[in-house]
């Protein structure tokens, strides 16, 4: 007789599967790549400005924003190539919006990064000169 899992044991095959699919994901996607290397250097520049506490949670929430965007994008990518291998306008134009999230969210991380960082590197500037 099969023993079903108990509670604990779904819940950390849950959180498995969830970073297989972060890690197949990163391994297929360019875009994603980017974006992990992008939010290293935030991080690091983060940690070189002192910035506070309050601007650590916007950078956080702009990483979270473009990463859940760009998960969400490659999946939905791979579900359309699985129920339409062939060319088709709606495939594409699936395809097309979901990209266009990641730009909204990256766009809006970028604005948060500036608004965030700027400060700090043009008193770095100005102390510079």
């Amino acid at each position: 007789m099969e023993r079903k899992p108990t509670y604990i044991r779904r819940r950390l095959n849950s959180f498995g599967y969830a970073l297989q699919g972060m890690a197949s994901a990163f391994r297929s996607e360019e875009n994603l790549q980017w974006h992990v290397l992008s939010a290293v250097v935030a991080v690091a520049v983060g940690f070189f400005l002192g910035i506070s506490r309050i601007e650590w949670a916007f950078i956080i929430f702009a990483i979270g924003l473009v990463w859940t965007a760009e998960l969400f994008n490659t999946a939905l990518e791979v579900l359309v190539n699985l129920v339409s291998p062939g060319r088709h306008p709606l495939a594409g134009k699936v395809k097309d919006i979901a990209a266009g999230a990641v730009l909204v969210a990256a766009i809006t991380a970028a604005l948060i990064g500036a608004l965030v960082f700027f400060p700090y590197l043009w008193t770095l500037l100005l102390k510079s000169s």
